[in-house]
C-alpha cells in the first residue's frame, strides 16, 4: 500500500525556518518524482518544488526560489523541503506527492499534508 506522510510543520515567527519531511512507501521511490504543494484558505492549490527521479533536478516556484530547498535521501525514501525566510503568505497546508508522469504534473500519490503558519 502507497504511504506519503508530511511531517515537520508547524508555527514559525515570519523570518523563521522550518523543514518539511515527506516518508514514502509501499512504491519503488526512485521511479517517482516527488513534488511538493500547498494550499492556503481560499486559494488553489499550487506547486511549490519538485525533485525529478531521473536525474535529480529540481523546480521552485518563482515565489520560494532562494528560500526553499528540496532535496531526497534515497536510502531514506524520505524527500525534505527546507523553508528559510518565511513570510506570512507561506501560511499553507503542505503535501507532498510521488508524480506519476514527473514534475509539472499533479497525478499520482498524495500525502495528508502538513499545517505551516508563518505568524507576522
Amino acid at each position: 500500500e502507497v504511504h506519503l506522510v508530511e511531517s515537520g510543520g508547524g508555527l514559525v515567527q515570519a523570518g523563521g525556518s522550518l523543514r518539511l519531511s515527506c516518508a514514502a512507501s509501499g512504491f519503488t521511490f526512485d521511479d517517482y518524482a516527488i513534488g511538493w504543494f500547498r494550499q492556503a484558505p481560499g486559494k488553489e492549490r499550487e506547486g511549490v518544488s519538485c525533485i525529478s527521479s531521473s536525474d535529480g533536478s529540481t523546480q521552485y516556484a518563482d515565489s520560494v526560489k532562494g528560500r526553499f530547498t528540496i532535496s531526497s535521501d534515497n536510502a531514506k525514501n524520505t524527500v525534505y523541503l527546507q523553508m528559510t525566510s518565511l513570510k506570512p503568505e507561506d501560511t499553507a497546508v503542505y503535501y507532498c506527492a510521488a508524480l506519476t508522469y514527473g514534475c509539472g504534473t499533479d497525478f499520482g500519490f498524495w500525502g495528508q499534508g502538513t499545517q505551516v503558519t508563518v505568524s507576522s
